[in-house]
């Protein structure tokens, strides 16, 4: 989809939640009928599935919260060029999720395949593996759709485990997700690859969708989710120090490439099976092993060896143990992604098939709104427009924006949502004529507008 206009609102400011736990108010509630949509290859024009989108419920007792979710986000998922036949499909499920995480003082857990935590709008996190490794025994890749099992079976961990950032990018959508068996998920910062300084898939061209949010390096990253030890995840950018102070800044991973070009030792030096020799086809990262951790003590915006640290953010001005979704300087992936390759507390959530203590149910009245202390921030890019008008959202929104299209002399042209958990949404600008024209965002307690010009 080509486009030609753009608005980005950028939104200032802390959550001003109620007072109750941020594991509890940050869920993004459907409570206005948003239904999935997703794309079909060869189709531009997204599909509305009979689901509905985002969470669906929060409850919570004095030690756990409660997430219902379908699985399925606002943001159009799909295609999926690798073959995969999966869609996103509704999972109901209930997740389990400590109110009170705690450090783990003994053995680190390590991240295992599948869920690994859970985004605020129900969607599932997974860490860097696919499930492909490499079978010293045959010298070729094993596990996963297309290769023979890996000894051991399903889940057994190699000496060299695939990234599946690297090697899956071609199966990715736009949103940088994709499903297992009808399970959507992200193994990483879950924000458009056309969002990014530089953009290394081009899925959104023909198949142009949005994330869940929109990566802002002059503000805190918004609380995105919760991984299965109950400690908060963030995206990309942070406070540079631990205390709050010190501006914003990208939050960097202590992890980087080995300096090796043979596979035989790990990366703590030990011997192991030798795997391929790196090469263009198995490039440096292509496999987990590929990556040494390096502690950086004097540098706090360096994160530690779980891809996190303790620190102030805005939901938690005491502080708090976060993890970060960690990019590049090209705000590209970058290892460990999110949470792993250990948990940093004691990992006790888990998805259940009921509830079986007595709980309250909590009421959502968050809105982007709440976090927006000052005027909204527009920019355009480019102006004039010609054949279409896209207007996107900063940060991360609660609520639904309503979107209008005027004529100078007032009269409504067309009018769109921005979904609660996505960023964009388009105006088709083909049929109109040449000329000034208004766009006009509005929150429950907020507008805001701006002249765009229309040349054909």
């Amino acid at each position: 989809m080509k486009k030609i206009f753009s608005f980005a609102l950028l939104l200032f400011g802390a959550s001003a939640y109620a007072q109750v736990s941020p594991a509890i108010s940050a869920w993004l509630q459907n409570t206005t009928n948003i239904q999935g949509r997703h794309y079909v290859s060869g189709n531009s024009n997204p599909i509305t599935d009979a689901v509905q989108a985002n969470v669906q419920n929060v409850q919570y007792s004095a030690n756990w919260v409660y997430v219902t979710t379908t699985g399925v986000p606002a943001y159009i998922t799909g295609p999926f060029l690798d073959g995969n036949p999966s869609l996103a499909t509704n999972q109901n499920a209930i997740f389990k999720i400590p109110l009170t995480p705690v450090q783990n003082t003994g053995t680190p857990t390590a991240t295992t395949g599948g869920n690994i935590g859970i985004f605020i709008n129900g969607v599932a996190l997974f860490d860097y593996r696919d499930g492909v490794a490499w079978d010293p025994s045959s010298n070729a890749l094993c596990g996963g759709p297309g290769n023979p099992p890996c000894p051991g079976g399903p889940g057994a961990t190699m000496d060299w485990n695939r990234d599946a950032i690297v090697a899956e990018r071609p199966g990715f959508d736009c949103s940088k997700g994709h499903p297992a068996m009808g399970n959507y998920h992200h193994h990483q910062n879950p924000s458009a690859y056309k969002l990014d300084l530089n953009v290394i898939s081009t899925i959104c061209n023909l198949y142009d969708s949005d994330g869940l949010y929109m990566i802002d390096s002059t503000q805190h990253s918004p609380l995105i989710g919760y991984a299965y030890d109950g400690f908060p995840i963030y995206g990309a950018y942070g406070f540079k120090n631990t205390n709050g102070t010190g501006g914003v800044t990208r939050m960097k991973s202590g992890y980087q490439l080995r300096n090796i070009t043979t596979r035989t030792t790990s990366p703590t030096g030990q011997t192991v099976s030798t795997g391929p020799v790196v090469s263009t086809t198995y490039p440096l990262g292509y496999f987990r092993e590929d990556y040494e951790f390096i502690s950086h003590p004097s540098d706090p915006d360096y994160l530690d060896e779980h891809n996190g640290r303790f620190c102030v953010t805005p939901e938690y001005p005491n502080g708090t143990y976060a993890y970060f979704a960690t990019v590049d300087a090209n705000w590209n992936s970058a290892y460990p992604y999110a949470v792993g390759p250990t948990f940093y507390g004691v990992k006790s959530a888990q998805k259940v098939t009921s509830i079986t203590e007595a709980t309250t149910t909590y009421v959502s009245s968050t809105g982007i709104a709440d976090n927006n202390k000052e005027l909204f921030h527009v920019a355009a890019f480019p102006n004039p427009a010609s054949d279409m008008i896209a207007v996107q959202v900063g940060s991360l929104i609660h609520e639904n924006c309503n979107v209008f299209l005027y004529d100078v002399a007032g009269k409504l042209i067309d009018k769109s949502i921005i979904y609660q958990g996505s960023t964009i949404t388009y105006f088709d600008a083909q049929r109109l004529y040449s000329g000034e024209y208004i766009v006009v965002v509005k929150t429950a307690s907020n507008s805001v507008s701006k002249k765009i010009i229309l040349q054909k």
